[in-house]
This record gives C-alpha cells, sequence and structure tokens, in this order.
C-alpha cells in the first residue's frame, strides 16, 4: 500500500470510469497526422491500447493507495447532487468488494484492445470498434463504481449497447440473430429490475447504497423486500446469466470477436452476481431469505446442465464448438456464484466474490486462446479439430496446446489454481447456511454441486484429450505457436491464476471484511 491523498483518490476513481468515455469520443476524430503511423486504422487501435493502458494503470494505483487495513470502508468516494428533486447524487466509491472487480475490468479491457492492435478483428471501421470497446468499458467500470442506484441502472444499461455492435457487426456465422437474442433478453430483464429499483427508492426515501445497506431492510416492509427482490433479481439473473434465463449466451458467445467472448465471459457476467451482493443481499434481506432456496435450486441445476451440455458437445461425431463449450461451462460455473450467495453466509459470498474473479481470469484465457487456434485452424468444430485421433495440439503447437491444458485444469477447480477456493467456499457455505435457510436443503445443493465439479473435470479433461493430444500425420504442418504479442495478452492471466491459487489471502483479505459488514447490516 502507498500513502495517497484521498482527493487524489477521488480523482483517479473519477477518471478511471469517465477517461476511457473521454478515449472512445476521441477515438472518433481523425488521428492527428503525425501519429498515424502506417495508416489511420493502426492508430485507432493503437489509441485503444493507450488509453487502456493508462486507465489500468490508474486502477493499480487505486489498488495500491487503498486502505489495505479497512476494506469495509467506501474510500475514494464522490458524492455530489445530480438530481435534487430525487434525490439521485453521483456517488462513486470503492471497498474490497468493488476494488478487485473494477482491476480485473481494466486488466482485461487493456488485454482486450492490446490483442486487436496486433490482430484487428474483421469487420467495419477500426474507430468503430475502439470506440465501442471503450464505451464498453466504461460502462462496466461504473456499474462496479456507482453507489446510486439511478446511475447503476444507467451504467448497467450503457454496456447492453457497445456488446449488441461488436457482436452484430464484427462478429462470426450467426451474429445477427445472436446481437438480437442478447439485446432483447437483457433489455426486457432490465426492464422489469428497474422497476425494482424506482420500488425500493420510493419506498426506503432514498437511492442510496450505503444508506440502503446501513438501513438493512428497516424501511421495507417484509412484503416488498419480496417484490424487491423478484424484479431485480430477474434482472440480474438474465445478466449473470441463470438457468433457465441463459439461452441467450451460448448464441453470444459463438457469434462474438475473440475480444467480444473475453470482455463478456470476463466481466460483463459479473456485473449480474455484483448486483446480488452490493443491493439485494443488504438491502432486501428478509425477501432475500425467502428466495433464497429457489436460488440455490437454480443455480445447481444451471452447474448440472451447463456440463451436461458440455459433455454432449465434447463427445465424438456432436460437431461440438469449443466457443460454445466455454459459454455452457459458464452456465455452470456461475451456478457456483449463485449458490455461494444464496447461502447468505460469509463464507458463502466470500466464496462467490472469489469465484467471480477466477472465473474472470480462467474464462477470458480460454476464448482467447479458442480464438488463437481458431485464427491457424480455421474451425472451432472439436470433430473437424480432432478427426480420429485428435488434434495432437502438444505436437504441432507446443505452448499453445500447453497454454489451454493449463486453462482447462485451472476451470475444472485443480487446487493451487484460482478456479478451486471460489467453488470450495461456495461448497462449504452451502454445508452451513444462514439462519432462517434449511440446512437438508443446501446440503442437498452442496452435494449436487459437488457432482456438478466432477461432471466439470470430466468434459474438460475429454477437451484437453481430443485438441491437445493425439498422432498427427506427417504430412501435416505445424501450427504457428504462441506469438509474442499473443505471449504478452496471455501472460498475465496465467500469472494472476496461478497467484490467486497459491494466495488466496490476497483476495479474500479485500473481501472477507466487507463481505462481513455487508451482511451484518451496513457499510461506511
Amino acid at each position: 500500500m502507498i500513502d495517497i491523498n484521498e482527493s487524489v483518490m477521488q480523482a483517479l476513481l473519477a477518471f478511471t470510469v469517465v477517461g476511457p468515455l473521454l478515449g472512445a469520443a476521441a477515438a472518433l476524430l481523425p488521428a492527428p497526422p503525425g501519429l498515424k503511423g502506417k495508416s489511420p486504422e493502426q492508430a485507432v487501435l493503437r489509441h485503444g491500447v493507450t488509453v487502456t493502458g493508462v486507465i489500468l494503470l490508474a486502477a493499480i494505483v487505486l489498488a495500491l493507495g487503498f486502505d489495505h487495513d479497512h476494506p469495509s470502508t467506501m474510500q475514494a468516494t464522490t458524492d455530489i447532487s445530480w438530481i435534487p428533486a430525487l434525490d439521485v447524487r453521483i456517488h462513486l466509491g470503492i471497498d474490497g468488494i468493488s476494488l478487485p472487480l473494477l482491476v480485473l475490468t481494466a486488466l482485461l479491457a487493456f488485454l482486450s484492445a492490446l490483442y486487436s492492435y496486433f490482430k484487428p478483428p474483421a469487420g467495419p471501421s477500426p474507430k468503430a470498434f475502439v470506440a465501442l470497446l471503450l464505451v464498453l468499458e466504461s460502462g462496466t467500470l461504473a456499474t462496479f463504481a456507482v453507489l446510486d442506484l439511478v446511475l447503476f441502472f444507467l451504467a448497467f444499461e450503457t454496456v447492453l449497447v457497445p456488446m449488441y455492435f461488436l457482436i452484430a457487426r464484427w462478429g462470426g456465422e450467426g451474429r445477427a440473430e445472436a446481437a438480437w437474442k442478447f439485446i432483447l433478453y437483457t433489455l426486457l430483464g432490465s426492464v422489469v429490475m428497474l422497476l425494482g429499483l424506482l420500488l425500493i427508492g420510493i419506498k426506503a426515501g432514498t437511492f442510496d447504497m450505503v444508506a440502503l445497506a446501513t438501513d438493512n431492510g428497516r424501511s421495507l416492509s417484509v412484503s416488498v423486500q419480496v417484490i424487491v427482490v423478484l424484479a431485480i433479481g430477474m434482472g440480474l439473473a438474465v445478466k449473470t446469466p441463470m438457468w433457465p434465463l441463459h439461452s441467450w449466451l451460448p448464441d453470444a458467445h459463438t457469434a462474438a470477436p475473440t475480444v467480444g467472448s473475453v470482455l463478456l465471459a470476463g466481466v460483463l457476467l459479473k456485473m449480474g452476481t455484483y448486483g446480488f451482493v452490493r443491493i439485494l443481499l443488504p438491502a432486501a434481506p428478509d425477501g432475500f431469505r425467502t428466495f433464497a432456496p429457489y436460488l440455490a435450486a437454480f443455480a445447481v441445476v444451471g452447474i448440472v446442465y451447463g456440463s451436461l451440455a458440455c459433455l454432449a458437445l465434447a463427445r465424438k461425431g456432436a460437431k461440438g464448438d469449443l466457443k460454445r463449450l466455454i459459454a455452457y461451462s459458464s452456465v455452470g460455473h456461475m451456478g457456483f456464484v449463485l449458490l455461494g450467495i444464496a447461502t447468505m453466509t460469509p463464507t458463502g459470498v466470500n466464496g462467490a466474490l472469489f469465484a467471480n474473479i477466477a472465473h474472470g481470469l480462467i474464462a477470458g484465457l480460454l476464448f482467447f486462446l479458442v480464438g488463437g487456434l481458431k485464427e491457424r485452424t480455421g474451425s472451432t468444430d472439436l470433430d473437424a479439430l480432432a478427426q480420429e485421433t485428435g488434434a495432437a495440439l502438444y505436437g504441432r503447437a507446443p505452448r499453445l496446446g500447453g497454454l489451454l491444458a493449463f486453462a482447462a485444469v485451472a476451470s475444472l477447480g485443480l487446487p493451487g489454481l484460482a478456479g478451486f477456493w471460489g467453488e470450495m467456499l461456495a461448497l462449504f457455505g452451502a454445508f452451513d447456511p444462514a439462519d432462517g435457510l434449511s440446512r437438508p436443503a443446501f446440503l442437498t445443493f452442496m452435494s449436487i454441486g459437488a457432482f456438478g465439479t466432477l461432471l466439470t473435470a470430466a468434459y474438460l479433461l475429454i477437451v484437453v484429450r481430443r485438441v491437445c493430444m493425439g498422432a498427427a500425420p506427417k504430412d501435416m504442418p505445424a501450427y504457428t505457436d504462441v506469438r509474442s504479442y499473443e505471449f504478452a495478452a496471455w501472460t498475465p492471466l496465467v500469472v494472476l491464476t496461478v497467484v490467486a491459487g497459491l494466495w488466496p489471502k490476497a483476495l479474500l483479505g479485500l473481501t472477507d471484511p466487507a463481505v462481513q459488514q455487508l451482511l451484518a447490516g451496513g457499510t461506511r
């Protein structure tokens, strides 16, 4: 930790949120003659790398200046009246819950921009691509930094438009249908969520998340809390995505460009689960307790369903698409996050937050790797890749094959890597749920979730066997192995996956005090 003045921290957080928007506006302007380089397209892609790099640097400085001795305290806060008639405020701040998500978003946006600079996506103007990428980053960062319900909704919705266009204009086969499905599902969920947010504000007399957390639902009757949790929960569940509201996700991932899939899996899915923790758990605890068993039930069904779908896609002859398989695996992994939240215990919620970060790192790496594999082979169809004996990636591109195997075992929750701790803590939370929740029911959910981990290991090991192993025909040329720019984009994710697995305290030390205070009724 470094000692940074609070006013500097406020400015850094405001810049982190607003900076990408300014960069998006600048990306649409003509490049100065001296900065064009080989072409205007190269200049604007370099602009994207520069802006996201500066935002990442600001996020890292925020993390270094954060008071790690008091992670439950809101820091770098800005609180300015915006719409006095509705008591809507421009209220920003970070604590141990939001800081890791903020840094993860800044990191994945930078790595996506860096990857796109060396491997520009096929499609329309790079100017529009960079501008949309930066708007997407700004909306996601704002979602994790704002402390006002109205601002949260605006930031939540800001993300939808750029992601829609990234899929629709730069995606692959079936992109138009996938983009429409994405926008319709998420917009319909958001309409219901807005009604719930307005109901909280009207009944509690404030839209301020800190005040609502401190009040801990005392200003809301149980019936109002039930309605609020149902309305807001549906909107958040679509974005998570929770089974059975997940069907937009596989299509969106399959059609999206590589960096679109990285950001969709790495940060956009986290917005839904973050809303459960930041808004519903502290502001409507009684209503949440009513729905917690149902949330846990949907979560474990999603774990098993996602794993079975992946097993079906991984088998020989199924013509399973690797991107689609990873998308279904996300449904299962986010099921563990929802299960941890549904326990309403510090152990479970900490596990959910840890699993969020771990999934962002690992799924981001997996989509990068599958994008690199498609570039080399022209396909992500498992049958086309593996044929009869396997794709033999270990022999034809050993570094790429090794990285894919590493990401797969990290995703299945191998101890010592990031994927292990979150799922284990979520299951431990289900073993002893909060008071008022049925322990026999949650023990059942824990058992089903644990069975899901076995299914997860099964399909990921099948993928590794079919893609990485096998005997390549002698006349088949080797693939280009990991390039320098791919190494630069992927290495941070590998390193952080190992660090989080070996040193979980670095993350849990941030989240646990904030979670303890949030569940106890309040935040400062």
